[in-house]
């Protein structure tokens, strides 16, 4: 094995531990993202790190258990749990192939602008920033380190499939315990049997009380972007946030990341490894799909700046300046220098 291998298995295997030991901190099952055998979860883990364009599946990883660790009551083991986190993220930036590595700047358009954009909460509202951005803007990258130097949540696409179905499988294990006796031993007779494509129709026919499972899968994640909102501070990637806590009068801030299409282009081309052809043709089908999906959900022009409270052009400023700006432009809310000082 080469160094590289072993420099991310080394840390694979701590995130593997912090998981592990925020879990029995914390005791909740939310609070477990690796469930299977030891060795097998840290050569996955250590896969992730490897393979580049998997960094996505990475990073909701890491934050998902930095999400959970947050949550610890006890200030001391908090921060032991927090340090540790800390500690791991610096060694992923170190590594070339990380995410946040290949960065958006244009240094010629960042010397042109500045910003005076301020935004207003009150001492009782949560922080929350709802950020939508086009495929390789570095929107992504961007947001993770914004809620880190924050220090509050991050939630993407990712997490919030992961956590919505941990969710129903605890709610399916409830019903399962008053379920009929005979269909449990059926099931045990033939555990290997298929589900028939009817049977599963139905089953998710009555779990979404008739909806198509991705309008369930949207309302589930509204109800839990609703929730939420009520409860902690976060940056939330997408999923109609800005629109969702819109509708129910709930305090935001709302970006929107963007960048030229050819410089987008340009840093998708380094990291998939991908010609010009392909990358451009890639780009071009998740933007529509993006549009699509705001637009059904939301009524809305996705990426219309004046659906945003700030639209930010990555390519002139880079992620360490976006992040910067925006931490600029929420330093009137009340609760700012608790966030960043706790």
């Amino acid at each position: 094995m080469g160094t590289k291998h072993d420099d991310c298995y080394e840390l694979a295997t701590r995130i593997y531990d912090l998981d592990e030991a925020v879990y029995k901190i914390v005791g909740s099952s939310l609070g477990r993202t690796f469930t299977g055998d030891r060795d097998t979860c840290i050569e996955e883990i250590t896969m992730l790190l490897i393979t580049k364009p998997r960094m996505q599946e990475c990073r909701s990883t890491i934050a998902l258990i930095g999400n959970m660790a947050r949550t610890i009551k006890n200030k001391e083991e908090r921060k032991r749990m927090m340090t540790e986190y800390n500690e791991i993220l610096q060694k992923i930036k170190k590594i070339p192939t990380t995410f946040g590595s290949l960065d958006i700047i244009n240094e010629n358009m960042a010397a042109l602008n500045t910003s005076n954009l301020r935004q207003k909460f009150s001492p009782e509202d949560h922080l929350v920033i709802c950020i939508g951005r086009n495929h390789g803007s570095a929107g992504a990258d961007i947001g993770f380190a914004l809620a880190d130097k924050l220090k509050i949540d991050y939630y993407d696409a990712e997490i919030f499939q992961k956590v919505i179905e941990r969710m129903d499988a605890e709610k399916e294990n409830v019903e399962d315990d008053n379920s009929d006796y005979f269909d449990k031993a059926k099931r045990a007779e033939n555990p290997h049997k298929k589900v028939s494509k009817f049977k599963k129709y139905l089953k998710n026919f009555t779990k979404y009380h008739g909806l198509p499972v991705q309008d369930a899968i949207f309302f589930n994640q509204s109800d839990l972007i609703k929730d939420m909102a009520k409860r902690e501070d976060f940056v939330v990637m997408g999923r109609c946030a800005d629109v969702i806590l819109t509708n129910h009068r709930i305090p935001h801030i709302s970006i929107f990341i963007t960048a030229p299409f050819e410089q987008r282009a340009e840093r998708m081309m380094k990291a998939l490894k991908m010609d010009y052809k392909h990358v451009t043709r890639f780009l071009k089908r998740l933007d529509h799909k993006h549009e699509a999906y705001y637009k059904f959900y939301t009524g809305r022009q996705w990426g219309n700046a004046v659906n945003y409270d700030l639209c930010i052009n990555s390519a002139s400023y880079g992620i360490a300046e976006t992040v910067d700006l925006i931490v600029r432009m929420i330093d009137q809310y009340p609760n700012h220098k608790k966030l960043t000082e706790e």
